[in-house]
């Protein structure tokens, strides 16, 4: 079982991601210059939907359609997992047929436990604890905008979510400053911070986080599973609203990144996304880029066994 993963950004060395980054730009030039390029032909991605998606199927999909392979979508409707069969049978199997499998889940040690049973790559598309795939668009993102993120300063507005535990990561990899604001009682990863913890400071006002930052990112207040805690959570976090006057706190040529989907009025002001120091719809185009360097990178190509 030598196949390398991606559940998380410390899967990857510092060194590997700059790369995967830069691969990203180059696939992306790739794309919008036409040029065809398929070294994934005959390669087949699994793709497990346990949480639903927009961004995360259409990306993973047409990018594995563009490099030549095909995609399997199953929906929670199509599998057995976790019902009646464990989670560790179904990778065996599973990992028999295909050659990368992506997974979006619930509990993270769904994909543990699939990755260790797993003789292919095993990509994790979101869990509660983590989304990797998408920092590596938002950090594709940046860089393409701004260069190198090292040494520069990020403000996280919202909830601690798996998004800002994938941030706090990210700061440990790409060598940045991450300040997180959010209300007591939703604060990111007790053991995240104890690890990286010189990396983040954590405070209850968004001004502090902001003041001086070179991005701003945030998330919905509440993810899918929360619906139930959903008002209490929009008063709790109607302080945390992103909105043009915070921005205007922060460095001039700050960008603004959400992952969406966006709920305007909420953690966002109605007119954020059309603000110029907005880069969302660039972030969201480049988590097809970012993901097509890594099948490129975890998936053997198919000329290997020509």
């Amino acid at each position: 079982m030598s196949a390398r993963h991606f559940l998380s950004m410390m899967d990857c060395t510092p060194t590997e991601l700059v790369s995967l980054i830069r691969r990203g730009m180059e696939l992306k030039d790739l794309r919008n210059r036409g040029v065809l390029f398929e070294p994934l032909k005959n390669r087949v991605l699994g793709m497990i939907f346990e949480k639903a998606s927009t961004r995360t199927r259409v990306s993973f999909e047409a990018g594995m359609i563009q490099l030549g392979g095909q995609a399997i979508f199953l929906s929670p409707r199509d599998t057995q997992l976790g019902r009646g069969e464990p989670i560790g049978d179904a990778a065996i199997v599973m990992s028999r047929m295909l050659d990368v499998v992506m997974i979006r889940t619930f509990a993270h040690s769904t994909l543990t436990e699939f990755a260790a049973n797993s003789r292919v790559p095993v990509i994790n598309g979101l869990s509660d604890d983590l989304h990797p795939c998408q920092l590596l668009a938002d950090m594709q993102t940046f860089f393409e905008h701004r260069g190198s993120i090292a040494g520069k300063t990020v403000a996280w507005i919202g909830d601690g979510n798996n998004m800002c535990n994938s941030y706090i990561e990210a700061a440990e990899q790409f060598d940045f400053q991450l300040r997180v604001a959010c209300p007591q009682g939703y604060e990111p990863s007790a053991e995240l911070l104890a690890k990286y913890g010189d990396r983040v400071l954590v405070t209850q006002d968004p001004m502090e986080a902001v003041r001086g930052a070179d991005l701003v990112s945030t998330d919905v207040w509440a993810s899918m599973g929360q619906e139930e805690e959903a008002e209490q959570r929009m008063a709790r976090f109607k302080p945390y609203q992103v909105t043009r006057e915070l921005l205007d706190a922060a460095a001039e040529d700050v960008l603004f990144m959400h992952c969406l989907p966006a709920h305007r009025g909420e953690e966002i002001s109605e007119d954020l996304l059309d603000d110029p120091r907005s880069v969302a719809w660039d972030q969201a185009e480049n988590r097809l880029h970012a993901q097509k360097a890594l099948l490129e990178f975890l998936v053997e190509p198919a000329y290997h066994h020509a």
